[in-house]
């Protein structure tokens, strides 16, 4: 026992009863039990997370059948079974999406306008199978292009530019009607539609531009006019105002002699009145200044 060799040999023996046996002979049956659990275990959980899928909020799912195609059934949210390799599960997302679509229309007198629609659209749940056999899963850049610029076009053309402005209310309302009615057949439900932009082209901006000027002046020279005319009116009663009160005036010198003496004697009242509301020192004449009141006047003494 004590040679290396002996030894070298009997170690190789023991080496062989343990894992391979003897040549010829069989392995132990716990060494390959345990080999035969942890791969079938492995092939279990492998096969069952290939089972299952799972179907997030605000989405649907549909399964597509390597036998029989596509399957009616809708998914909820949740975990769901499948058959691995066979069935492949399709997931849509039903929420809201916004989609906004730019087009250049022209108006009933062939004007063009560049309009803006916005739109909130989410797929008919219970019409997922059907919307994949004909749109599959980008439905939304299919369709809603397509038919948001025709909808647009047929519903502006009966519009002029100012009808635009003007009734904006009742051109949405219209839009939102035929692009629901339009959306439908395809399966599509619109939550929304709202024009965001309404912009008209360089030359029309320039030509409403110069018609405002132009109204504005001719309102200018209408204004003018008539104050001419109202100036022309009060002239002519300031006139006839100016004659009556001549002739009244000329009546009362020949009935009453008085009333020249009478007007002289308040027009030195008003002078009066005025210079004594002055600071400044005057010395004047009083003939001159109409305040000699007790001097006879011409209408008494017409001959003076």
């Amino acid at each position: 026992m004590n040679n290396p060799e002996e030894q070298l040999k009997e170690m190789q023996r023991k080496l062989q009863n343990m894992f391979g046996g003897k040549r010829g002979g069989k392995a132990p049956k716990g060494m390959f039990g345990l080999g035969a659990a942890i791969v079938t275990l492995g092939a279990l959980g492998v096969g069952l997370n290939a089972s299952l899928f799972n179907v997030d909020g605000g989405h649907r799912a549909i399964k597509y059948s390597r036998i029989s195609g596509i399957k009616p059934e809708i998914y909820s949210e949740g975990t769901h079974l499948r058959i691995p390799w066979i069935e492949t599960p399709i997931i849509y997302d039903v929420r809201a999406k916004p989609t906004s679509i730019q087009s250049l229309t022209g108006t009933k007198d062939l004007q063009m306008v560049n309009i803006v629609c916005r739109v909130l659209s989410r797929p008919n749940q219970a019409e997922l199978p059907h919307i994949f056999r004909t749109l599959g899963t980008n439905y939304d850049e299919r369709v809603l292009p397509s038919i948001i610029n025709e909808v647009l076009k047929g519903v502006v053309a009966q519009f002029n530019p100012s009808q635009l402005i003007t009734q904006r209310d009742k051109v949405s309302r219209l839009i939102r009607e035929y692009l629901t009615e339009r959306a439908l057949y395809f399966n599509l439900v619109l939550d929304d539609v709202s024009l965001t932009h309404i912009t008209f082209s360089p030359e029309f901006a320039s030509a409403v531009e110069a018609k405002q000027i132009a109204q504005q002046d001719a309102q200018r020279a209408a204004f003018i006019v008539e104050r001419a005319k109202m100036e022309k009116q009060s002239t002519i009663v300031r006139a006839k105002g100016e004659a009556a009160s001549a002739e009244l005036i000329g009546e009362a010198i020949q009935s009453q002699p008085g009333f020249l003496e009478l007007r002289r004697i308040e027009t030195a009242r008003d002078i009066a009145q005025i210079l004594q509301k002055s600071g400044n020192r005057l010395v004047l004449d009083a003939n001159s200044l109409l305040l000699n009141v007790t001097e006879s006047s011409s209408v008494e003494n017409p001959k003076r």
